[in-house]
C-alpha cells in the first residue's frame, strides 16, 4: 500500500466520522442530504460484497465494514432518530436521473459481465456523482454549515489523494483501471470549485455561501434544476 492511497483513505475515514459527530453532537442533521449518504451507503453495499466471497487483509476488511456501518448509521440518524430537523424540501434532487443511467453504464462498460463485477462497477460510477444532491442542496439553501465544508474538503481530498494514488500504481507496480480513474477524475472535478472556495474563503473557520460559488457550478445545479423541473411537469 502507497502513502495516498493510506492517506485518501483516511481523509474518507475523517470525512465519514466528522458527518456523524456533526449529527450526533448537535442533534440535527440541518444542512445534509439524505439523499447523498443513501446513494454512499448504495455504493458501498454494491462494492464491498466481495467481504462475502474473498479475504485480502484484515486491514482491508475492517476498513470496508466500517464504511459500510457507518454509512448505514448516517442514514438511520437523518431518516429515523433525527427525521424532525431534516430539510426534505431542500434536499429534493431526482436520484433516479443518477441511479438509473449509471446502472446501465455498468452493464454496458465494465472489465467482466458477472454479477460482482458489474456491482463493483456500479459502486465506481455512482459514487463519482453520489456528492451531486449534497450540492445541490446548498445551491437551493443558498449556504453550508462550517463543519459541511469541512466534510466535503475531507471528501474530496479522498478522491484528489486517490488519483495520485492511481498515477503511483501505473508507474511502479504497471495497474491501470480506467474505469475507476476516469471516474475518479468526473467526482474531484466537481470538488475543484469547492476545494478553491474552501482555501481562499477561509473555509477552515467559516462557512460557504452560495455567492462564494463560482458561476460554473451554480449553472450546472441550475442547469440540474430546469432539467429535473422539465421531467417532474412531464411525469
Amino acid at each position: 500500500m502507497n502513502i495516498f492511497r493510506l492517506t485518501g483513505d483516511l481523509s474518507h475515514l475523517a470525512a465519514i466520522i466528522i458527518l456523524l459527530l456533526k449529527i450526533w453532537k448537535t442533534r440535527s442533521c440541518a444542512g445534509i442530504s439524505g439523499k447523498s449518504q443513501i446513494l454512499f451507503a448504495l455504493v458501498f453495499t454494491t462494492r464491498y460484497l466481495d467481504l462475502l466471497t474473498s479475504f485480502i487483509s484484515l486491514y482491508n476488511t475492517c476498513m470496508k465494514v466500517i464504511y459500510i456501518g457507518c454509512s448505514y448509521a448516517t442514514v438511520y440518524l437523518i431518516y429515523m432518530k433525527f427525521r424532525a430537523t431534516y430539510d426534505g424540501n431542500h434536499d429534493s434532487f431526482r436520484v433516479e436521473f443518477l441511479v438509473v443511467p449509471v446502472g446501465g453504464l455498468s452493464v454496458l462498460i465494465n472489465h467482466d459481465f458477472s454479477p460482482l463485477e458489474i456491482l463493483w462497477t456500479f459502486s465506481i460510477y455512482l459514487e463519482s456523482v453520489a456528492i451531486l444532491p449534497q450540492l445541490f442542496m446548498i445551491s437551493k439553501t443558498g449556504e453550508a454549515e462550517t463543519i459541511t465544508t469541512h466534510y466535503l474538503f475531507c471528501l474530496g481530498l479522498y478522491r484528489a489523494l486517490y488519483l495520485f494514488n492511481w498515477i503511483w500504481r501505473f508507474y511502479f507496480e504497471g495497474f491501470f483501471d480506467m474505469i475507476a480513474i476516469v471516474a475518479g477524475v468526473v467526482q474531484t472535478v466537481l470538488y475543484c470549485d469547492f476545494f478553491y472556495l474552501y482555501v481562499t474563503k477561509g473555509g477552515f473557520a467559516t462557512g460557504i455561501t452560495e455567492q462564494h460559488l463560482s458561476i460554473n457550478i451554480i449553472q450546472i445545479l441550475d442547469s440540474f434544476i430546469i432539467y429535473i423541473d422539465m421531467w417532474g411537469n412531464f411525469g
